[in-house]
């Protein structure tokens, strides 16, 4: 079975067929990932944590018994229905070595959910999956405005709420480097305009504007403007926020991004402020200006050197999880440096 277009995973994680026993979600966006891996594993159980019908596991289960995912996929319930075996949080597990010889069994009867990090396309474990006929391969990446519309949408209509175009507008530029996080945000913002009937801008900086957010623009902010003393502040309370490394990790990976495309844009003659403006998703306004500078400072040379610290520090940070916070706050203060450095050669 080949990896389900994003038009296909809502009804599928509503209703997994009997047919797909082995099922991956993986992907960038951790939250969106956790996401779907629940929505699969409710539509299966009934939402009912019982022990016999829903197994839970983690790497660390496996790391030292790799058959354990063999046998409690092949243990029946003993009392009916179909079992689901969930592995989540699986670290430096051999999961293709663990999962290998399920893909072997024609008539496994359980389901077995496995969530796992960005994995790269055509290789290991993700390849093994989008190939299997009884498999299915779910990707989660980072919500794009369509997706982040449809989330404030839904949370809005069940809260009765209308949406402010210029709320909408700031709500597209802030959110989607987590879907949990996204969701999150959302619902503390239509629990503030309760009663009210509509959700405005002021309600969006009032209640988003002191989250994480915000928070995550000022990190990238500080990274590709150069600006290591407001990385550091801001870093230190998404640290005790409990907001995941990671998550910082996925926004200035993908506003580097932003920036390698807009500035292949200014290559062709076109004005700074111009290219920004039309940049999708859209950039707050309020940033715009600070954008602008940051493409000043970024050439794309030094932008492709970037994106590779970033995302050697990502991958580090996946070997290495206790260590995720540290390697990920070094490879953006690197960074925030050398924004410093070129801003202070541009001024001599």
């Amino acid at each position: 079975m080949v990896a389900l277009k994003p038009t296909e995973i809502e009804s599928f994680q509503k209703k997994p067929p009997a047919g797909a026993s082995l099922v991956l979600v993986f992907g960038s966006d951790e939250g969106l990932v956790a996401e779907r891996g629940r929505a699969i594993v409710n539509a299966v159980t009934g939402g009912v944590d019982d022990p016999f019908t829903l197994v839970r596991l983690a790497g660390t289960d496996l790391a030292g018994d790799p058959s354990r995912l063999v046998d409690e996929a092949l243990t029946v319930s003993m009392f009916g229905g179909r079992r689901v075996v969930w592995l989540r949080d699986p670290g430096r597990a051999n999961l293709l070595g663990a999962v290998e010889p399920l893909f072997a069994i024609d008539d496994l009867q359980s389901l077995v959910v496995i969530e796992a990090g960005d994995l790269k396309r055509g290789t290991g474990l993700r390849k093994r999956f989008e190939d299997h006929p009884r498999a299915v391969a779910i990707a989660c990446m980072a919500d794009d405005t369509a997706a982040i519309g449809r989330l404030i949408d839904d949370e809005a209509r069940l809260a009765g709420l209308a949406v402010d175009p210029a709320a909408r507008h700031a709500l597209e530029s802030l959110l989607g480097a987590d879907r949990l996080a996204s969701r999150s945000e959302v619902r503390k913002l239509c629990l503030y305009a309760h009663g009210r009937g509509r959700i405005t801008e002021d309600d969006v900086a009032a209640i988003v504007g002191d989250a994480s957010a915000f928070a995550m623009d000022e990190v990238v902010d500080a990274v590709a403007g150069g600006d290591p003393e407001t990385l550091d502040s801001v870093l230190t309370r998404l640290e005790a926020s409990g907001t995941p490394a990671s998550v910082a990790g996925t926004m200035v990976i993908r506003h580097f991004h932003t920036l390698q495309r807009a500035r292949a844009e200014m290559e062709t003659g076109q004005r700074p402020d111009a290219v920004v403006e039309r940049l999708q998703p859209p950039v707050f306004y309020k940033r715009r200006p600070a954008v602008v500078r940051q493409l000043g400072l970024w050439s794309l040379p030094r932008i492709d050197r970037a994106l590779g610290i970033l995302d050697e520090a990502m991958v580090q940070s996946r070997l290495k999880p206790t260590l995720a916070s540290a390697l990920l706050s070094e490879a953006f203060l690197q960074l925030a440096r050398a924004a410093r450095a070129a801003s202070s050669a541009s001024r001599r």
